[in-house]
This record gives structure tokens, C-alpha cells and sequence, in this order.
């Protein structure tokens, strides 16, 4: 999830959130802050979800603060922007770490992993959903890295298990396209889908197509000769609207299109919310504003002008995203003060995390419950479609091939030391 891609973010960028902090909060109390290090990219390459998730965890940190805080302690985000640059990522968690911050957040695979032996050494805590190392996981190895929610593994193994269930149980002679961009972010599901064809007789076609994504004209006239039953594509914005063109044009039907979460509504609008009809998503929270959260925030805050930016940033999965994230740092960081009192520590976030148990912030997400050995949650998705105007759910949250997506897990995390 590394490439140049939008330009979201000229707007939020420019303002308050780059290198600002942000004291969410109308009330300043005396009481200390819980204080969370928003290290993004806000100026390169992930800028077609940066603005979205910061604006969400600003408007949950102000709701929050609204209503006492952390156990009476206001949260205080520390957003900076790292451009995507490890060195720069690098800096801003040192000179963070040197304000009193111990809880960080990335969003950026490269960043994640160069800073992530650091937060080991230090014990401090990263969290980092949805970028960064998928074997982070592994929660004894990885002890202070909480990347809750899905790897691109287990996302992947979910979607097999979708199409195993469109074809009444049974693989054999099911053939899938996998579709992705040729780097690292696109190759990471190819060793689960070929232990996955290996184990339930499906044939499995690759078809990689190059950087920066928008040439695939290659790729789709191989994927029309391969004549899938089903297609995953492993594609980022700008490069789902180019797939749509190649499959219109070699007469591939939207209906076959399962794409990896980093597909929302700036793209279906980009493709065209008619043509897009059928095109499914596998994701990791749910889509629209028919949330209880979203209603208390529009409510409590964009309806008396107290947002932190454009409300339609609301009808937004990216928007969505964001909350999920942050729900499940504030109620990890509301049930260590509850066990271990103040102050806050990192062992003490750590053990809040560890805590979490079946909770999916009111219908947000699908319910994690994190352990000392398992800082992912569960790893559950489910398949949206869309049916022209919405998002339909095409399944329940799922978990499937679990015990193969841990082995691809702990063969990878056992090579990892701290140095």
C-alpha cells in the first residue's frame, strides 16, 4: 500500500493536521491527557484514506472528551505527517516518544516495519491495523504491535471461503483469477491462495500487472482467456476504475470483481455507480451511516458545526475505518485505567488491549477479542456488494482457514529479533 495515488489530502494536509495537535476537546480539563501519536502519511502516497481515518478519530476523540474523556482524562491526538518515508516515520515516533507519547499509530507499511524494532525495544505500543507486517499478529512475538483487524492473509483466505460457499461447498474445478498490482502490497496473498487451491482442488490464475496500475491491458486479456468463475483483485483507488474499463472492454462481468478493502466511494463514483453494479468488496467494518455511531457524531457534532471536516467524508468506508480503529484504542485505553489506574503505561495499554473481548463498537466491526497470543482480533471480513446505489452484505462476519493462515503466520514471525 505504498504508491502515489491521490489528492485527498491537499486540503487537510495544508491546514492544522500536519505537525499539529490536536486537543479534541471544548472542556480543557487539568486532568492529564491519554495522548496517541498519529504518525501518516499525509502528503504522498496514502492519501486516499489518511484525511478520512484522521477526521474520524478527531471527531470520536472530540464525542469522547464531549463526555468526560478517558475516565476523566481528555484524549489528545499528535498528528504529523511522515510522507511515507521511514527515516521521516522514524523521527516523528523519537520526537514524540521525547513529548511523553507511548502509543503510536502509522498507517504505512514501510514506516510500520522501520519503526517497529524500535517500539519493541522500547516497549512501547504500535498499533497498526490494516498496514505494516501481516505476522504481527503473533502477539508473543510481536509483543507491543496490535494490528487489530484482518491480515491480508486471513482477508484473503475469507474470500476463498466466500467463493467456496457460492459453489455449494466445493472448489474443485472452480477456477480463480487473482488480479493484483506487482509489489509487495499485491504478492502478499499469493503463498494463502496457493496453499488454499493445493487444499481445496481449485485452479488458481495469476495476473500481475505493473506499477503505478493504470496500464492492466495485459493482465485482463489473459484473465478473459482464463475464463474465471471468480476474480480477487488486490487493487488500490484510481486502479479499481482502470480494471472496470479492461473488463468492460473484454466482456468479463462486474459480478465476478472481489476486491481486497481498499475500495470505496470516491471509486465506485469514478467507475460509476451504475456499471460498478454487482462489483463486491471484502471488508473489515461496515460501510454506510446507518451506525449508532455515525448518528451520534452527525448529530452531536456536524449538525452544530462542530466537524472536523466535510461531513460527506461520512458516507465514506475510509471514515469508517477510521472510527473502528479508534474505537478500539479508546476502549483499550478506558479498560487499563479501569484495571491498572493512572497512570496510563504502556504495560498497562498493553493489558487494556489484551482485554478487549468480543466488542464491535455497537455494529461497527465485527466483534474482536484480542489475547496475549492473538493481537489480531480474530481476523473476521465479510463480502459487501454493491447493488447500484448501496452496499449489500453478501455474508456474515467470517473467519475461515484460520489454522493455515497461522501457520503461514508463525512460519513468518519466527524469524523476527529484536536487535
Amino acid at each position: 500500500m505504498m504508491l502515489k495515488i491521490n489528492k485527498y489530502v491537499k486540503g487537510l494536509a495544508a491546514g492544522a493536521v500536519l505537525g499539529g495537535v490536536a486537543l479534541s476537546s471544548s472542556m480543557a480539563q487539568a486532568a492529564e491527557p491519554v495522548k496517541f501519536g498519529i504518525c501518516y502519511d499525509l502528503s504522498k502516497a496514502y492519501t486516499f484514506v489518511t484525511p478520512q481515518v484522521v477526521q474520524a478519530a478527531r471527531d470520536l476523540a472530540d464525542l469522547k472528551n464531549m463526555n468526560g474523556g478517558i475516565d476523566g482524562h481528555p484524549i489528545e491526538l499528535i498528528v504529523q505527517d511522515h510522507g511515507n518515508e521511514p527515516q521521516r516515520g522514524i523521527e516523528c515516533y523519537e520526537k514524540l516518544k521525547r513529548d511523553g507519547v507511548f502509543i503510536f499509530d502509522m498507517l504505512s507499511t514501510p514506516v510500520s516495519i522501520a519503526v517497529l524494532p524500535r517500539v519493541m525495544k522500547d516497549k512501547n505500543i504500535l498499533l497498526q491495523s490494516l498496514a505494516g507486517r501481516g505476522d504481527a499478529i503473533d502477539g508473543s512475538v510481536f509483543t507491543q504491535v496490535f494490528p487489530i483487524g484482518p491480515t491480508y492473509w486471513g482477508q484473503v483466505a475469507n474470500d476463498i471461503e466466500y467463493i467456496r460457499l457460492q459453489h455449494n461447498g466445493d472448489l474443485k474445478g472452480v477456477k480463480v483469477a487473482f488480479v493484483y498490482i506487482d509489489y509487495p502490497f499485491g504478492q502478499e496473498p499469493i503463498e494463502i491462495l496457493k496453499t488454499l487451491a493445493e487444499k481445496e482442488g481449485f485452479e488458481l490464475g495469476l495476473f500481475p500487472y505493473p506499477l503505478p496500475g493504470s496500464d492492466q491491458s495485459s493482465a485482463w486479456t489473459q484473465v478473459r482467456h482464463f475464463q474465471p468463475d471468480a476474480i480477487i483483485s488486490w487493487s488500490l483507488s484510481k486502479m479499481h476504475v482502470v480494471a472496470s474499463r479492461e473488463m468492460k472492454r473484454n466482456g468479463i462481468s462486474m459480478d465476478k470483481y472481489i476486491s481486497v478493502n481498499w475500495l470505496n466511494e470516491t471509486d465506485i463514483a469514478n467507475i460509476g455507480p451504475e456499471a460498478a453494479k454487482g462489483l463486491k468488496r471484502g471488508t473489515n467494518v461496515a460501510g454506510g451511516q446507518d451506525l449508532p455511531i455515525m448518528k451520534e457524531i452527525k448529530s452531536t457534532l456536524y449538525d452544530n458545526g462542530k466537524g472536523n471536516g466535510d461531513v460527506a467524508a461520512m458516507k465514506d468506508v475510509y471514515y469508517n475505518t477510521g472510527l473502528a480503529i479508534y474505537s478500539v484504542a479508546f476502549e483499550a485505553a478506558r479498560l487499563a485505567i479501569e484495571e491498572g489506574g493512572w497512570p496510563l503505561t504502556p504495560e498497562t495499554m498493553k493489558a487494556g488491549l489484551e482485554s478487549i473481548k468480543d466488542y464491535d463498537a455497537n455494529g461497527l466491526f465485527a466483534p474482536v477479542t484480542v489475547t496475549a497470543d492473538d493481537h489480531g482480533g480474530g481476523g473476521k471480513t465479510r463480502i459487501e456488494m454493491w447493488d447500484g446505489k448501496t452496499w449489500v452484505p453478501q455474508t456474515d462476519w467470517i473467519g475461515a482457514y484460520n489454522d493455515i493462515v497461522w501457520d503461514v503466520v508463525k512460519k513468518s514471525s519466527k524469524s523476527f529479533k529484536v536487535e
